[in-house]
């Protein structure tokens, strides 16, 4: 049964274009074609690299991130409470009003005090600014090496400058060292994305984040095994341009470098617009559903690749929509907003909700104090400016 499914799966007609077979891409002493178990070195290569980025975090990050006067904020603590703890870790983090008025019956409490505990225990759970940036420093260190790596390797490769030589002589196209290696890196490194995506920071577009590593990894693993060798290369320099950019951006924000960040976000904005709606669309997607065309008949493969392009590049498109929404409120205010895709605390905003609903509801006793006292102040002063002092310390009335 396994050695049928083993066969099946390897089926040359799955992973290469018609009238080619595995035995037509055999290695020989000067000839190396990609081999599927190449891949998994990939899951060892993403475990040292969990273990770097460990050290690397807490060696270099975080002290760097005190330097540099990143400081945690202070967050009031929940006071322990069983009964909503108990609800918060099995049945809900944010409850509605009804099981929020449940809850204050059982606890004996005031429906703001249990409103404020939720606020107070989900914000426990977000993650710490240091946290933030040390991941941000942690990423920007790999996505700028990997970028340079790619230029190293690609710069001297025709098919960087003609699209076209991306096709020449495939899918028999030997496999140099360096493509092997470049690839190694890359795929490692999203490995490791998934192994810590439990410990990461969690953002709004958590989902759309699991796509988008569920794709790459599929893409980067298929196009190896099916000698996708160079298109695959073009595809990880174009991410790599623009997260250079992303990374620094996030730091600078958690620095407080308004100035350096807005403009990091700037330029960020149009490396990414333009490289993943312009340069992506035509270098990549344009290239492998027609410039492909030319050397052979489309197979499995083909369909495969390109329904794969074609989800990163939906992707593109829905953090595209973001960014520019981004950019048009930083046009309309002069400062870059918020990332939306961070979840935010709530304390601050809300605590500050109550206070103004507590002066608020005390408005009425507020506002006589002061209209009385004031028209004390005035008929008082009116009186005293009814009177006169006389030389001799006596006053006259007016």
């Amino acid at each position: 049964m396994a050695h049928s499914l083993y066969e099946w799966l390897w089926h040359h007609e799955f992973w290469l274009p018609p009238g080619i077979t595995w035995e037509d891409m055999q290695e020989s002493e000067d000839v190396h074609y990609p081999q599927p178990r190449d891949l998994l070195l990939s899951i060892p290569f993403a475990l040292i690299l969990v273990v770097i980025r460990r050290v690397f975090e807490r060696a270099i990050a975080l002290p760097l991130s005190s330097k540099l006067g990143v400081r945690d904020k202070q967050r009031p603590k929940a006071q322990p409470n069983p009964v909503l703890e108990t609800f918060y870790s099995t049945r809900c983090k944010n409850p509605g009003e009804g099981e929020m008025l449940s809850l204050a019956k059982q606890c004996d409490l005031p429906l703001r005090k249990v409103e404020r505990w939720f606020r107070r225990r989900r914000n426990m759970n977000r993650p710490s600014l240091s946290k933030k940036f040390c991941e941000a420093c942690w990423r920007f260190t790999f996505y700028i090496s990997s970028f340079l790596t790619g230029l190293a390797v690609l710069y001297d490769k025709p098919w960087l400058w003609d699209h076209r030589e991306c096709w020449t002589g495939y899918p028999q196209q030997p496999l140099q060292s360096s493509l092997f290696w470049y690839y190694l890196l890359e795929l490692s490194f999203y490995w490791s994305l998934v192994f810590t995506l439990p410990f990461d920071v969690k953002r709004k577009d958590f989902k759309e984040q699991i796509v988008h590593h569920a794709a790459t990894i599929f893409l980067i693993s298929f196009s190896y095994c099916a000698n996708y060798i160079r298109i695959g290369t073009l595809v990880m320099v174009i991410h790599d341009a623009s997260d250079c950019f992303l990374e620094p951006t996030k730091i600078f924000n958690y620095m407080k470098w308004k100035k350096t960040c807005d403009s990091l976000f700037m330029i960020f904005s149009t490396v990414f617009l333009v490289s993943r709606l312009v340069v992506f669309p035509y270098t990549v997607l344009y290239n492998t559903y027609y410039y492909s065309m030319e050397i052979f008949q489309p197979f499995f493969g083909y369909y495969f690749v390109n329904v794969l392009l074609i989800t990163l590049q939906l992707l593109h498109v829905f953090w595209s929509c973001l960014i520019i929404h981004m950019v048009y409120m930083f046009i309309l205010r002069g400062t870059m907003e918020k990332d939306m895709r961070s979840d935010t605390e709530e304390s601050d905003k809300d605590e500050e909700k109550e206070k103004m609903r507590e002066k608020e509801k005390n408005g009425i006793t507020y506002f006589s104090n002061v209209t009385s006292n004031s028209y004390i102040q005035r008929n008082g002063s009116e009186l005293l400016n009814n009177r006169t002092h006389l030389t001799n310390g006596h006053v006259k009335e007016r």
